[in-house]
């Protein structure tokens, strides 16, 4: 039985919001991504979303979930949420955005509300794991809460691998 974890912001939230969720602990690798935490959990990438804290060109900051084997193509992104450019946070901007560690960061329960777009064939998942805030955590849930709870806006800008 995998041990429980004591409460995040996101958890709380997921709780709070009587979201249900089932606890998927691993051991974290830095660096090691959602690639390796999928294999650590022996479940395929393309259903481990991963929680990207992007900018837009006026420092504007935005949350991107994409699969796990997938790359966001920043231009792609910029054109459909309207903004003349997209570009990753540096780490420490994006921990100050989310309240989490980068390797840790939750969509859930972030410091500031931000907006957030999800790659659309995430919809079409049956379950997803996503980070539960905190390092070498993830949660397990239907991928509609990310609409139900955060308005996560469909986006397609996914590159391959």
């Amino acid at each position: 039985m995998a041990k429980h974890v004591s409460l995040t912001p996101a958890t709380q939230l997921l709780k709070r919001s009587k979201v249900a969720f089932t606890e998927h602990p691993y051991e974290y690798l830095e660096h090691g991504g959602a690639l390796h935490s999928a294999s650590e959990l022996g479940w395929d990438p393309y259903t481990v979303v991963k929680t990207l804290i992007m900018q837009d060109q006026d420092a504007r900051p935005l949350v991107v979930l994409m699969h796990g084997n997938r790359k966001v193509s920043t231009k792609n992104l910029a054109r459909q949420i309207g903004v003349k450019s997209v570009e990753p946070c540096a780490p420490e901007v994006a921990n100050r955005h989310s309240g989490y560690l980068v390797g840790g960061t939750s969509p859930f329960g972030t410091r500031r509300v931000m907006p957030v777009f999800m790659e659309s064939s995430i919809l079409a998942l049956p379950k997803i794991l996503i980070n539960g805030g905190r390092r070498g955590y993830l949660v397990g849930l239907d991928p509609q809460v990310c609409v139900d709870l955060l308005g996560a806006k469909p986006v397609q800008c996914a590159l391959v691998d």
